[in-house]
């Protein structure tokens, strides 16, 4: 079901979506730093000599750094509270944000990019740590749905507002710009969060009552000599490891190489350019709150397995169509269309991965959620390095973008495997 009253006794308040609306202006934040890069690529490029190769290097440092960093830091989120994490994660970013406008050379923008990265680490792993904690399992899709909006609305805006900022202003101010937003959210955030619901203040008994009794979650405990191992070699969490790394590697591509792929493949002009660089991301949006939606209604009538798999596996398959079918068009406008909707179909799944990631892990939540991303941030890093090489090497973008069609269609295979009705615990 969608995100709904509470039906506990007492004074009802709604401060878990307090919340989640401070999560979901989180989620746009994230992405209009890492969009930003995107669509000023051509012009850093142009400014401190890069090529097309080296570029690729920049956008692939960030997801490195990430994916080395994101199990500790999901982990730190598990043991501290999230809290104190999100706060750290949120004004390290911003700072190494504001800290690109400076950079004056390839090592140097290639150092203050995988900074980043590592600072960002672990941010989607401890929401879904707080999403667990705040929010019945019955409403957790949904929500984890409606905190992707904000990523993707913030990502599908980005190009718009990027590109119109450009008439007026240097790339590097743009940083400096968007890096500044986020120090506000994280003073915001230490101020007024707390860790569980009953902790605070503004939460009534009622409220507290009903997440509490439908979380089907205990506090986070270390795990038992043995644990990791039965932890990250479970079946489940194997195959959705397996699952993210494609569907991230065939995003990435969304956040990097679009743009320059519908100016120099497609040949769009400045105004077609922004629009549809960001259209994949804005569609999203819809794929993100619907996927969500969906999730949760199958879950309640058909069980937790079904409720995440079928949502999962149909997503990716319909995003590998989609964004071979694209890139075989001939007409400009039908593909990027095509490959826009590839990108919302592979995000429809992310109420259903999240949310598995949280069934699966208990009391790890954090951990698993951070091992699945992980994994979806070595394909992250892969594929903005993959593809360039495979343009400057066959002088062709089509096998590049069929290769992570078919990626996309392995994927949706892996969700047979994802059983979220059997924790780890």
């Amino acid at each position: 079901m969608g995100l709904g009253a509470s039906s506990a006794g007492g004074v009802q308040t709604k401060v878990r979506f307090r919340v989640l609306a401070m999560l979901v202006l989180l989620a746009g934040i994230t992405y209009l730093d890492r969009v930003c890069i995107s669509v000023t690529a051509p012009r850093m490029s142009a400014d401190l000599g890069l090529s097309r190769m080296q570029m690729s290097f920049v956008f692939g440092a960030f997801t490195l750094a990430y994916a080395i960093f994101e199990i500790p830091t999901g982990l730190w989120g598990d043991k501290v509270g999230t809290r104190r994490v999100l706060t750290r994660i949120v004004t390290w970013w911003s700072s190494f944000t504001m800290l690109t406008a400076g950079v004056f050379s390839f090592p140097s923008l290639l150092g203050t990019r995988f900074l980043f990265g590592a600072g960002e680490a672990g941010a989607w792993p401890n929401v879904a740590r707080t999403l667990s904690r705040w929010f019945p399992q019955r409403e957790r899709g949904t929500a984890q749905g409606i905190f992707f909006m904000g990523a993707h609305l913030g990502g599908g805006v980005t190009p718009l507002l990027v590109t119109a900022l450009l008439v007026h202003f240097h790339w590097r101010a743009l940083f400096l710009i968007f890096g500044s937003i986020g120090f506000l959210w994280a003073i915001a955030w230490r101020y007024w969060f707390r860790d569980e619901p009953h902790e605070h203040s503004a939460v009534s008994p009622g409220e507290c009552e009903y997440i509490e009794t439908g979380r089907a979650i205990s506090a986070g405990h270390s795990l038992e000599r043995g644990g990791w191992k039965r932890l990250l070699l479970n079946p489940s969490v194997l195959a959705l490891c397996a699952m993210y790394f494609t569907q991230t590697y065939g995003f990435t591509f969304y956040v990097t190489w679009l743009p320059t792929y519908l100016e120099s493949s497609r040949g769009f002009s400045a105004g077609l350019l922004g629009i549809f660089a960001g259209l994949p991301l804005t569609l999203s949006v819809l794929a993100d709150l619907f996927g969500g939606i969906t999730t949760d209604r199958l879950t309640a009538k058909l069980g937790l397995r079904v409720g995440r798999a079928a949502v999962g596996g149909v997503s990716l398959a319909c995003a590998g169509m989609f964004l071979i079918a694209g890139t075989m068009a001939p007409n400009p406008l039908v593909g990027a269309t095509f490959i826009a909707l590839a990108a919302a179909s592979s995000n429809f799944l992310l109420g259903a991965s999240w949310g598995a990631a949280v069934d699966i892990g208990g009391p790890h939540a954090g951990m698993v959620s951070a091992a699945m991303n992980t994994s979806g941030q070595i394909g992250g890093f892969l594929s903005p390095i993959i593809l360039a090489y495979g343009v400057d090497h066959y002088g062709s973008w089509m096998g590049p973008l069929y290769l992570t069609g078919a990626l996309y269609l392995a994927g949706a295979v892996c969700w047979v495997w994802v059983d979220a009705s059997r924790p780890i615990d």
